[in-house]
């Protein structure tokens, strides 16, 4: 921390003290997995004039471990983190990071030998509308909080329904969604899941499409051909189902080494794009005929491979990351998928990557917070910014004036105001 950081803090308090009232009024929201749209654009938020030498950190608290993203909603930051055998849901106030509320259940969890590095989560992030919260747990008991309150108003717990099957090797990590009055979940174990609609008041289910166990990507809602459908990777096939029933609309066989479906798909026009480990980039078209759904290959690229992380659309560009060279940024032609550029290697085992303005702000596990120009020839950061010790797998959660940076077991506010 700056030291002359310590000394404004007095004076940031009085100043956020007369200002937090008006938060939820000019505060545009990050309450879900990449934000508002799930597509990891910034709605509503204005990036720095000019891109600061060093970032001011307001405040840092201890939260617990795990890779779920905080989340924001009016004045408060929800966090979703493990304490020993518990799964911890907490409030903590976006002014000053002092803890509001905090609740806790048993979730005790046995992980792989060779998955213990990444921790017993939780890795999914949860999701704030309404005067609720909503989380999934890293062994699918899936939870509803009242925001002001902390009480917990439901929960479902999953496992016991799929006690037959073995919990996913990195355990849940596929983040809830809302769609008007329901919650989209994709619960289960390996060979044994259901994409579930569950209505957000009571838990109860409305439908489920229970035709393959989940992937570690998340739902996306998309409409295409006018018909509404919820997207995303299930355990073996990137998979469509329909928004009023959860019945299959579509699918595309896709199986990764040890199951690893880990990219959420993003929209490009007509185009339908995802990934996975040891697999290429592939853009697919998907039409509607009167033989039902057609989904045909556009293109492919070999050379762009990614494997946890989700990329990001930028006008006619896809911004990636792949585990090439030990860590790579790079940017494909959406029409084409010709690659535009590549940056050099090591830059982290995965990054979270945003679009924000005119720049891509990308967050590397080596704790680095990445701005660069994504319609560059090249890839050229203009700022480079240390921001944890710890690494960083949860991704950030952008404020007005800064940005919330979740490390191994903490939580700090970065401002360049």
């Amino acid at each position: 921390m700056h030291a002359r950081c310590a000394g404004n803090l007095v004076i940031w308090g009085a100043f956020w003290s007369l200002l937090s009232p008006l938060v939820a009024a000019w505060a545009a929201d990050w309450t879900q997995w990449r934000g508002p749209n799930r597509d990891g654009h910034v709605v509503g938020l204005a990036p720095p004039a000019a891109w600061p030498k060093a970032l001011e950190r307001r405040w840092k608290v201890e939260v617990g471990e795990g890779h779920a993203s905080p989340v924001v909603s009016g004045e408060r930051v929800f966090v979703f983190s493990r304490e020993g055998d518990d799964e911890v849901v907490r409030a903590v106030a976006l002014a000053d990071g002092r803890e509001l509320w905090s609740q806790r259940y048993p979730a005790p969890f046995e992980m792989s030998p060779y998955a213990r590095s990444h921790g017993k989560g939780p890795k999914s992030t949860p999701v704030a509308a309404d005067g609720r919260l909503y989380t999934h747990g890293i062994d699918s008991i899936v939870s509803a909080w009242d925001v002001d309150s902390g009480k917990r108003l439901w929960q479902q717990d999953y496992a016991r329904r799929f006690t037959n099957k073995s919990a996913l090797f990195y355990g849940c990590a596929a983040s809830p969604m809302i769609d008007g009055g329901r919650l989209i979940a994709f619960v289960g174990r390996v060979d044994g899941g259901a994409l579930v609609a569950l209505d957000r008041e009571t838990g109860k289910t409305h439908w489920e499409w229970a035709g393959d166990g989940p992937g570690y990507a998340s739902v996306v809602s998309v409409t295409l051909a006018g018909v509404k459908q919820y997207l995303t990777q299930s355990q073996t096939a990137c998979i469509a189902v329909s928004a009023a029933d959860g019945s299959l609309l579509w699918k595309i066989p896709f199986k990764t080494e040890y199951d690893q479906n880990i990219v959420t798909p993003v929209v490009a026009g007509d185009r339908i794009l995802f990934a996975g480990l040891k697999h290429p980039t592939t853009a697919y078209r998907v039409t509607k005929t009167a033989d039902g759904w057609k989904p045909e290959e556009v293109w492919e690229n070999a050379d762009a491979e990614m494997y946890m992380s989700s990329p990001v659309v930028i006008g006619d560009r896809l911004i990636g990351f792949s585990l090439r060279q030990k860590g790579q940024f790079f940017c494909l032609n959406v029409a084409d998928g010709k690659r535009l550029w590549a940056s050099e290697g090591r830059q982290g085992e995965n990054a979270a990557i945003l679009a924000w303005g005119r720049w891509a702000l990308a967050l590397t596990t080596h704790s680095e917070l990445v701005v660069f120009d994504p319609t560059a020839a090249r890839f050229e950061p203009i700022a480079r910014y240390r921001v944890a010790d710890t690494p960083t797998w949860a991704h950030p959660a952008p404020v007005a004036g800064g940005v919330l940076i979740k490390d191994a077991t903490s939580l700090a506010l970065w401002t360049w105001n």
